[in-house]
């Protein structure tokens, strides 16, 4: 037999649930029993007062006989109440046996007392009787009551059992009910692994409508950079196999390779070589942490230092009017590529120095170089779609469109300008947060 798996959240949502409903139900059965008895004493003790009240005037008028009873009487056979008066050292009861009842020296108001068998409820007035004090007792057997009383408080206990029970039930419908969306999602999980579907659905339970949607986003996420990727991967397939073909035909050939031949093929060769290397540095810039929602000063740091290894002989400077806590509204995978294509084409095409400037407000990112640059009539070519980057002036374009794509993406917008260093200079502008 299996044991609960008790980090199941069915079963603590039911496990809280049933403990609440029984606290709740035994509580209430509990001071219901209190409660009626109370209840009961309270009102019999006002009945009696009133009963008190009454003899106390017939008493002015008639004298003690309005309190005699046949000699034989007793509590059980009397079918009203039972009184005690004393006054001026004199008895005067209902019955004689009532004559033993102990005298309280406590002042007016109901008691409850056990007395021989009886459990008697009495309620004490004291007054003046032609002229002396005077005490009447008025009494009534409680021990009829209390069994009633109990009697009734087992069958509600019996009530609240079965309460208690239908609770339950109700518990287990609702928890199951509430937590169908889990089982959704659960099945569409399965579906989405088995890629029968795309995303998740968000319509269910706002609780788990920010959770899916952050799903998604990292879904749509990956596919985008999956497409990127098989882009990328044909883009560099194209670009290589011409060279490639030119140097397997070169080889295969049985011409003998003279040194102009020779020539060719190593430049050949260190096309391929260009082209691999600069796929490697994408790569390397791109990182692993997918799924962070912001670009900060630290990866901006790790990518100078990074670049400053890539390219010995520039000087990359990070400009002293940069803000200390600088934040860009960037999944951490984006920001890193953003900031790889700015500094790669700066490293390439910069004569020495390149200088980054981190603006807060709004959000901006200025890159200056001291190369060449670009003409003026080709400023506005750059990034955009369909021209083939490395066609630019000195390669200045090499992937600006995808720098483009990333901003527009991001609710920003890069534009190109001459640097007051001489080269170009690049500006990425982005939403706030």
């Amino acid at each position: 037999m299996s044991r609960p798996n008790w980090r199941s959240l069915r079963l603590r949502l039911l496990g809280s649930l049933g403990l609440a409903a029984l606290v709740v139900v035994g509580s209430t059965w509990v001071l219901h029993g209190l409660l009626l008895n109370q209840l009961a004493r309270n009102f019999l003790a006002d009945r009696l007062q009133q009963e008190s009240e009454l003899v106390v005037r017939r008493l002015g008028t008639d004298g003690p006989t309005v309190l005699s009873l046949p000699p034989d009487a007793s509590p059980a056979d009397t079918f009203h109440h039972f009184y005690l008066l004393r006054t001026d050292g004199r008895v005067y009861s209902t019955y004689d046996a009532l004559e033993s009842l102990p005298v309280e020296r406590a002042a007016e108001g109901a008691q409850l007392v056990q007395w021989r068998d009886h459990r008697l409820l009495l309620w004490r007035t004291r007054f003046s009787l032609d002229g002396k004090p005077a005490t009447l007792t008025v009494g009534e057997d409680f021990a009829g009551i209390e069994r009633g009383l109990t009697r009734l408080h087992w069958w509600i206990g019996a009530a609240a059992v079965a309460l208690l029970l239908l609770l339950v039930l109700l518990n287990l419908f609702a928890v199951n009910r509430a937590l169908r969306p889990f089982g959704r999602l659960s099945r569409q999980l399965i579906e989405l692994q088995r890629g029968e579907r795309r995303r998740l659905d968000i319509k269910t339970v706002s609780e788990l409508k920010a959770p899916i949607a952050q799903l998604n986003t990292l879904l749509d996420e990956h596919e985008r950079r999956q497409q990127r990727s098989r882009e990328s991967l044909a883009n560099f397939s194209h670009a290589i196999r011409t060279p490639l073909t030119a140097v397997m035909q070169a080889l295969r050939s049985k011409r003998a390779l003279d040194e102009t031949r020779r020539t060719r093929i190593l430049e050949r060769l260190d096309d391929i070589d260009e082209k691999l290397e600069s796929e490697l540095r994408h790569s390397r810039i791109a990182g692993q942490s997918t799924g962070q929602q912001h670009t900060g000063m630290a990866e901006v740091t790790s990518m100078l230092e990074m670049f400053r290894t890539l390219y010995p002989d520039r000087v990359f400077v990070l400009d002293d009017t940069s803000v200390v806590d600088f934040r860009m509204p960037l999944e951490r995978q984006d920001g890193m590529e953003m900031l790889g294509i700015v500094l790669d084409n700066a490293g390439k095409w910069a004569r020495q120095r390149i200088e980054l400037t981190l603006l807060a407000a709004p959000c901006r990112l200025k890159l200056d170089d001291d190369g060449p640059g670009v003409p003026d009539a080709m400023l506005e070519r750059l990034g955009q779609r369909g021209v083939r980057l490395d066609e630019q002036y000195h390669g200045h374009g090499l992937g600006l469109s995808i720098l483009a794509q990333l901003a527009e993406r991001y609710g920003g917008h890069v534009t190109y300008d001459r640097s007051r260093l001489g080269g170009l200079c690049v500006e990425i502008t982005l939403a706030p947060f």
